[in-house]
């Protein structure tokens, strides 16, 4: 870590860089003879992108930041947040801390964070960007994480880890492919702490998981603006029964829906073509569980069929996960040919036809509040023009 970074010069110089073009940074040469051109270029580029994802660190003066991967790659601070509430106990060990984002909230909820890092310059970073922002109970360490705990007497509440998805041969995603493998090393884990959160990728299929862990109590689904962000393990020592499926949005507010692992049979479906009422679009977190049927069980809405993964009601449900509509009109396809003026966003659900070709063939306008709703009831295919009332 170059502490020449922090000088009020270089700091000045980055800020006032923030939306130029990095590579004339790294390629000219460079103003200050403690730092390179190639740092300089760096800085810019990392800070730049954590303005959104990291506003912390983003106006907090004199924060050094890695390389612009490790930013890509760690949690952005509306997931961190949510992750503090699960952890377990007044101690917390995070095992692969890399930039620290995890570490800094989990230091908000419990009395000792330690954070392992085995990159020392990265340590070394989050070191500093953890006393520049107070967090004074965090221990960055720079060692391996695992063999920290191997050689410690120290019992936990909870550890945390993230495991890198990569290898030689590129992404991976089952969990004993990863970095550190989870799967071999689960009985250390679970001797150490009370409780054990594993970040995985949003792609790890919820069955695969379960056929690699033991003991998961918890497996929470993290969306932001319907793109499913994190996959959250929960694992408890001695845990034994089915695990909880929390879905959880984190948009202008959190809401949270617990589903079933294994999905409700379903006898509620749409019978006849309404006119009124509401149309609800499922989150990515709620499509990611599988519990279709579940959905419309728990919340009393009724499914449209099959295959067919919207739901109706009468009354207004605010507390689903996803988008609302309210019903405006409701067709057959054919109908809409005879229509001159269409105006609306068009989407399709369990129909035989792209997006963009009914688009085209139909004449259909944009409109940013009304939609087209291509989809098929019990009875057949449909289309619902509706005005949206919620958003993701």
């Amino acid at each position: 870590m170059n502490k020449n970074l922090l000088q009020k010069e270089v700091q000045a110089y980055i800020n006032s860089n923030l939306n130029a073009d990095v590579t004339k940074i790294a390629l000219s040469k460079s103003p200050f003879a403690e730092v390179s051109s190639a740092e300089l270029a760096n800085q810019v580029a990392a800070k730049k992108k954590s303005e959104k994802k990291l506003p912390t660190w983003f106006k907090q003066e004199n924060i050094i930041y890695p390389s612009t991967l490790s930013v890509e790659q760690t949690s952005s601070e509306n997931t961190a947040n949510y992750k503090k509430q699960l952890v377990k106990g007044n101690s917390l060990i995070d095992i692969t801390s890399g930039f620290g984002v995890d570490s800094f909230y989990f230091s908000h909820k419990v009395d000792e964070v330690y954070s392992c890092e085995i990159n020392t310059e990265l340590s070394a970073i989050s070191a500093h960007n953890a006393q520049i922002l107070g967090a004074c109970n965090i221990s960055c360490l720079a060692t391996d994480g695992l063999e920290y705990l191997r050689n410690s007497d120290k019992h936990f509440g909870t550890i945390y880890l993230d495991p890198a998805r990569r290898n030689t041969s590129g992404k991976v995603f089952k969990l004993a492919d990863c970095t550190p493998n989870v799967v071999k090393h689960l009985n250390l884990l679970l001797n150490k702490a009370e409780r054990i959160i594993i970040k995985t990728s949003p792609l790890l299929d919820l069955k695969a998981g379960l056929a690699e862990l033991t003991s998961v109590s918890q497996i929470h689904i993290v969306s932001v603006k319907n793109e499913c962000k994190e996959l959250l393990w929960i694992i408890e020592k001695d845990f034994v029964g089915q695990p909880k499926i929390i879905c959880a949005t984190l948009n202008a507010s959190i809401k949270q829906t617990e589903l079933p692992l294994q999905d409700d049979h379903i006898t509620n479906y749409l019978s006849v073509l309404p006119t009124s009422g509401y149309l609800y679009e499922p989150d990515t977190a709620l499509m990611k569980s599988g519990a279709f049927n579940a959905i419309a069980n728990q919340l009393a809405l009724k499914k449209l069929a099959k295959q067919s993964h919207v739901y109706f009601s009468e009354a207004l449900n605010t507390s689903f996960i996803g988008r609302v509509f309210e019903i405006k009109a409701a067709f057959a396809p054919n109908e809409l040919k005879k229509e001159k003026e269409l105006y609306g966003n068009v989407i399709v659900r369990n129909f035989p036809e792209r997006a963009e070709n009914l688009v085209k063939k139909l004449k259909i306008k944009p409109n940013n509040n009304n939609f087209y709703i291509f989809t098929q009831i019990q009875q057949g295919y449909v289309v619902f023009y509706a005005s949206i009332i919620q958003h993701y």
